[in-house]
């Protein structure tokens, strides 16, 4: 499975290349979806993962996608499925009204901050199978959009935060 790289691996830092269209539902793209799904599962606190955050720089960011499964005995029972596909996006509207918002990061482990970022937007990308799409988001969702297409355009969040806190020891 793939390992989450830190913030001081270079290739966090490097602008992502766009995915070439004949690639898009390849065997190799299959493989790079399945190794970041992966790893976004199994991270804690996760809730979004770009492709440079496990060492590949293309233009990919994946957002869980989760539903809770209501059984007769009235437990609740949440039920993994396949996440959000962002291949190449694009935001192609935000709002000028902005929200702070704390943040942290998978490939900054243990640090959180305090970030400005767009209360709405509007994104264009392509799915797994290639079909374009695009998606309006507030609040949570526009924020995480925000995040991980600062990933693809080389920036982290503590490049923009402000107090910084560390929880725990980085990796």
């Amino acid at each position: 499975m793939a390992i989450i790289i830190q913030a001081k691996n270079q290739i966090l830092r490097e602008k992502a290349k766009e995915v070439p269209f004949k690639d898009i539902g390849s065997e190799k793209l299959k493989k790079i979806l399945g190794e970041m799904t992966g790893a976004l599962y199994t991270a804690k606190d996760g809730v979004a993962l770009a492709a440079p955050q496990i060492g590949i720089p293309l233009r990919i960011f994946i957002v869980k996608k989760e539903i809770l499964n209501r059984k007769a005995d009235a437990q609740i029972k949440p039920i993994i499925i396949s996440p959000l596909v962002f291949i190449n996006p694009k935001i192609i509207k935000m709002s000028k009204k902005k929200q702070t918002v704390n943040e942290g990061c998978l490939s900054v482990n243990g640090v959180y901050g305090t970030i400005k970022r767009a209360e709405k937007l509007t994104v264009e990308a392509l799915d797994e199978k290639g079909r374009k799409f695009t998606r309006g988001a507030s609040g949570f969702m526009a924020q995480i959009i925000q995040h991980e297409i600062d990933h693809l355009n080389g920036v982290l969040f503590i490049d923009e935060a402000t107090n910084l806190l560390k929880t725990r020891k980085e990796n």
